[in-house]
């Protein structure tokens, strides 16, 4: 090897070495117990197992680990298992090494995390749809079993995304892509703004690399302009926060090239009519949980006393999370020139889950987070494993799955006795039903909104009270499928036809089904007196109800299964005794021939 070589290797040494100290005095100024000797080791490990090894820039390979670890203690503040994780997150794909190596040198722990990285460490998009969902069933199962997997992936796609420039562009094109589609609404999901935030912008600039400098010129040149319009709009309840004797930072801040593309893309207006680029953050201190919402009001009079506000952009998530676990109180009020400002207000606390998410949420694992905290990650874990729960799911299918019940808005519900539930928004009757229990879920005929008697396959709002109204001989169909939108009430209604199918094969039996028009006028009870005569003194079962019920007028169309042509006559003479009832036809007039 010749001088010239021997500096070169000692140079890029020489910077490996001051990387992985970057590294240390961020993981050293952290809060988190002192593992330097573990995470040193794993540095070794790796540098060693990539030894000789470079990135398509050009430079050693292990900088790509490195850049990761410092992105996990840096922007998600998680701990040395992670960070060692991360220095060795490539070994196993790359490298002779295997799970049961690192599993001897660093413990299972480290191992497993390592192994579920491996195990999504190709592309989500593949040449096909079936590799698509393949590959996305590996990333939720690793998720499922340890959400350190899919944060230390967030970190890997970040820097990937970073250093994109040294792939060519059919490359950038496809990993920039997969970034919109996938990792940027995961990374909101997860709560971890700051992350999807750059990750659209950077997915942004390969996708549309004329549209992006135009924008992100046309905010520069509007940066002096906007930071006056904030100081001036600020500077009165600074005096007010500073009277009040708060502890706090204001931040400003811009809205995204991507979030602004998105939205002349959606309402069709040029940049200079995107009225909401300005955004203002309140980040206070607070020491007692209890006064957390509190002061949040506190601080939006001092907004309110002195600016208009805009009356339908108030949002309050201080009380009642978004599923990320994201809080804060939101406004929008008039600033200098007329121009509307976005405010967020939160306490430290909630801005460290604003921007790190569940990261944040096992940052604090250790004692500070509240069991309300626990359970919001609880049950988006539920939600992952109920995905994962169908055995054989359609790849389009499943694809649509996960970005409903993923990544989709959410409602917000409530049941007769005022408890919330949340679900995906176009979730129906029938899903909330599932939410509630399984056995609720398979008795459901109908729901009853504000009064109002709704189909199972009424498409909620937020905001909504229901009733779930049942019966006991009500049982799922094959065409429930198309009205549940949630993954659990899909999964429920599945396994109840795979069971029936093994009991009508073991019980063969000649049964008929036809369709019933009942039409009266409506009192209150009617729907479950029809149900009643139907299910429980006629033993039908109910294949489908639908209902509309106007003022006095009442329709219901009615699908029943039973033996035999008989019963069917004996039902529509039987109907009329019910009160209020003025027609029950048959729709078929062949049928009872």
């Amino acid at each position: 090897m010749s001088i010239a070589e021997n500096r070169i290797l000692e140079d890029e040494d020489r910077q490996i070495e001051e990387a992985f100290q970057e590294l240390m005095q961020a993981y050293l100024a952290s809060n988190h117990r002192r593992k330097v000797e573990k995470i040193s080791h794993a540095f070794r490990f790796a540098k060693n197992a990539h030894k000789g090894v470079r990135r398509r820039s050009g430079e050693p390979y292990i900088m790509h680990p490195i850049a990761v670890a410092k992105i996990v203690i840096s922007e998600l503040g998680l701990g040395s298992t992670s960070i060692c994780a991360a220095l060795l997150h490539d070994v196993i794909e790359d490298t002779e090494y295997t799970r049961e190596d690192l599993a001897a040198a660093f413990g299972d722990q480290i191992a497993d995390i390592v192994d579920g990285l491996t195990k999504i460490s190709g592309g989500i998009f593949g040449d096909k749809a079936s590799l698509q969902a393949e590959n996305f069933r590996k990333l939720l199962l690793s998720m499922s079993s340890d959400i350190r997997v899919i944060l230390i992936k967030m970190a890997d796609r970040l820097h990937n995304m970073r250093t994109l420039d040294s792939l060519r562009p059919q490359k950038q094109h496809k990993i920039a892509g997969e970034t919109l589609y996938i990792y940027a609404p995961l990374a909101h999901r997860l709560g971890l703004f700051k992350i999807k935030t750059e990750l659209e912008d950077l997915a942004f600039r390969y996708e549309h690399p004329d549209i992006y400098r135009e924008i992100t010129s046309k905010i520069k040149e509007n940066e002096a302009t906007r930071n006056r319009i904030v100081e001036e709009f600020v500077g009165p309840v600074r005096e007010k926060l500073d009277a009040a004797g708060f502890k706090y930072e204001i931040k400003a801040r811009v809205k995204s090239a991507y979030s602004i593309y998105r939205k002349m893309e959606k309402k069709h207006i040029p940049f200079e009519e995107v009225y909401d680029i300005y955004a203002v953050r309140v980040i206070f201190e607070n020491d007692y949980d209890a006064l957390e919402r509190l002061r949040c009001w506190e601080i939006y009079t001092f907004f309110s006393d002195g600016h208009q506000v805009h009356p339908d952009r108030l949002r309050d998530w201080t009380g009642t999370p978004k599923a990320n676990g994201y809080r804060a109180l939101h406004l929008t009020a008039m600033g200098p020139d007329g121009t509307w400002i976005e405010v967020q207000i939160r306490s430290r606390k909630m801005d460290d889950i604003a921007e790190l998410g569940y990261a944040a949420h096992w940052k604090y694992k250790s004692g500070s987070t509240t069991a309300e905290d626990d359970s919001e990650l609880d049950k988006w874990m539920n939600t992952v494993k109920d995905i994962l729960a169908n055995p054989e799911p359609n790849a389009i299918d499943f694809l649509d799955t996960i970005k409903l019940n993923l990544f989709a808005s959410e409602i917000y519900v409530f049941t007769p006795k005022g408890d919330l539930i949340r679900l995906p928004a176009g979730s129906s009757v029938l899903d909330m039903a599932f939410a509630i229990h399984t056995h609720l879920g398979r008795q459901c005929i109908a729901g009853k909104i504000h009064h109002r008697l709704v189909p199972f396959s009424y498409r909620l709002e937020s905001g909504d009270q229901v009733e779930i109204i049942t019966s006991a001989n009500q049982h799922p169909t094959e065409e429930w499928l198309q009205h549940c939108k949630t993954a659990k009430a899909q999964n429920r209604v599945r396994a109840f036809l795979r069971k029936n199918k093994v009991l009508e094969a073991a019980r063969p039996e000649e049964k008929i089904t036809t369709d019933i028009i009942i039409e009266g006028k409506d009192h209150h009870g009617m729907l479950r007196e029809i149900t009643e005569l139907v299910s429980e003194r006629m033993g039908m079962d109910i294949r489908s109800l639908n209902i509309a019920a106007e003022g006095e007028s009442f329709r219901c169309e009615l699908k029943v299964r039973t033996a035999g042509r008989r019963d069917i006559r004996h039902l529509c003479r039987s109907l009329f005794e019910i009160e209020g009832v003025e027609k029950a036809n048959i729709t078929n007039p062949n049928f009872l021939e």
